[in-house]
């Protein structure tokens, strides 16, 4: 038996599955003649609530998030793992990724530079929803006695449902575990693995180059699963020691290349921008009108920076502070950088370059059809019309944005692994096994079935998180409330650096 039929046995297998719950989580009514998701609603409408009940903290607050990540306040003593900064590029490497590659590609393709406005929209919204649920995720973590710390939903749900009686608590917070492990296990880690597998075979000949063969994608596999290990057995510290080093390195690799095809392109920049602003309320092209590039710019900013989902606040809750609002001011950087950065950094470089592919998409969309893009190639053939080996410069982009998504979704994992199992070395030990065991999977099979069921399970755990977060709302405002006071007398303990 073949790697392809082991493939299409277990796809056989998750298939009625796969399509059973996907039909539930992704359930879409019809507004305006365009397909809405209504998770995407859930997601949107909570940060939409978020960001009144707090006046915009994303606008008035940021200054001093910044001040926060520069090491401005705090000590080094104070509980916890890392700095701030660390957990933001932690938190960062779990969102930046091949979403806001391919996933802004497609969404350019389809509902035009428009959809680029409703993005930024979204991802701005999103900040405030980041800021609720890292706050409650320092606010409840608990700290072990080996200096470790587990916080983010694990921690806040249980207290959100605890008015509903112990039984209802511990299945909504067991639900939220369950599918936030699979999602990590497949999606975070199986489907990033095989994409950089994929990107690295096709940069050194394809299936007739030297990494076209089963045993050299196992050989693959090993080798990335083995730079995984020697990363995440050193647990969060090590993590984010990593990602504080990789995630800037990426994101300069990657926005370097972007502002290179903008700049070549310079005189185009004007009328790029005016084509977003238009095409966000006059779109053409585009099922539903502006209703219908609305919702694919909040679908893709919905997606990319996973506000609300509660993976964020698992990474976020490891920062050293004693204010849980502190953190909660950091994490919003997180969906500026991932959504208003680097998404509109891809849908800039498509929309200026105007790649074939991208014409060919659009002219689709001008005349009733759904194009079916390769997000990937849109990105890179449009990183191709300025220089021609620029693609291979997306490959080393995609590689790393790929590994630091894997070992940031092995720390959440590790989370709901311990939560369902419990605390032990000997258990850790375990869950990290079998972590890598999945990575050397993913280089070797493609599961389109299980993809699509881990999908489905990412999006549940923003259902259930997203209710949490509203119980636990006037929690977060007496936070704000008291720090933003202590600011403004002067209280705040401050520093040069937080190590």
């Amino acid at each position: 038996m073949d790697v392809s039929d082991i493939e299409s046995g277990i796809d056989r297998v998750f298939a009625p599955v796969a399509e059973a719950v996907s039909s539930v989580v992704f359930a879409e009514v019809s507004i305006g003649g365009t397909s809405f998701p209504l998770i995407v609603g859930w997601l949107v409408l909570g940060a939409l609530i978020f960001t009144i009940t707090f006046k915009g903290v994303q606008g008035w607050g940021v200054g001093h998030a910044i001040a926060l990540v520069r090491g401005k306040y705090g000590s080094k003593d104070d509980p916890g793992e890392v700095s701030h900064f660390q957990a933001l590029t932690s938190a960062v490497s779990g969102t930046v990724g091949l979403g806001n590659i391919a996933g802004v590609a497609v969404a350019v393709s389809l509902g035009g530079p428009g959809a680029t406005f409703w993005m930024i929209l979204a991802g701005l919204l999103g900040m405030c929803t980041k800021f609720v649920e890292c706050t409650l995720g320092v606010k409840y973590r608990v700290e072990h006695e080996d200096g470790t710390v587990s916080g983010g939903p694990f921690r806040y749900l249980p207290v959100a449902f605890a008015r509903f009686g112990k039984a209802p608590s511990a299945i909504l917070t067991g639900v939220f575990a369950i599918s936030i492990f699979f999602f990590g296990a497949v999606g975070g880690n199986m489907f990033q693995a095989n994409q950089t597998y994929a990107q690295a075979k096709n940069v050194t000949g394809g299936d007739d180059g030297f990494l076209g063969s089963d045993t050299a994608a196992l050989i693959f596999g090993i080798v990335l699963a083995v730079l995984v290990g020697l990363v995440i057995i050193g647990g969060m510290k090590s993590i984010g020691a990593t990602t504080g080093r990789l995630v800037p390195a990426m994101a300069a690799v990657y926005v370097i290349a972007c502002l290179t095809v903008i700049i070549v392109n310079v005189d185009k920049v004007p009328g790029a921008f005016g084509d977003i602003v238009t095409g966000a309320f006059n779109p053409e092209g585009v099922t539903g009108g502006v209703l219908g590039v609305l919702i694919i710019g909040f679908q893709r900013a919905a997606f990319s920076n996973e506000a609300g989902v509660g993976s964020a606040p698992i990474a976020h809750s490891a920062a050293k502070t004693r204010r849980p609002v502190t953190e909660g001011l950091v994490s919003m950087m997180e969906p500026f950088i991932d959504t208003v950065i680097i998404c509109t950094m891809t849908a800039l470089a498509i929309v200026i370059a105007q790649p074939q592919s991208f014409l060919d998409a659009r002219a689709s969309a001008a005349v009733g059809e759904t194009p079916n893009p390769d997000g990937v190639v849109l990105t890179s053939d449009a990183f191709a019309t300025v220089v021609p080996w620029f693609p291979e410069v997306l490959a080393v982009a995609v590689a790393l944005f790929a590994f630091s998504t894997l070992i940031t979704w092995s720390y959440y994992t590790q989370k709901a692994w311990t939560y369902l199992f419990g605390r032990s070395l000997a258990k850790e030990r375990t869950f990290q096994v079998v972590f890598l065991l999945f990575t050397v999977a993913g280089s070797v099979v493609t599961l389109s079935d299980v993809l699509s069921l881990a999908d489905s399970m990412l999006f549940i755990c923003a259902f259930v998180n997203i209710l949490g977060l509203y119980l636990l709302l006037p929690i977060v405002r007496r936070e704000l409330k008291e720090y933003w006071t202590d600011r403004s007398e002067g209280r705040l303990v401050r520093a040069d650096s937080v190590d």
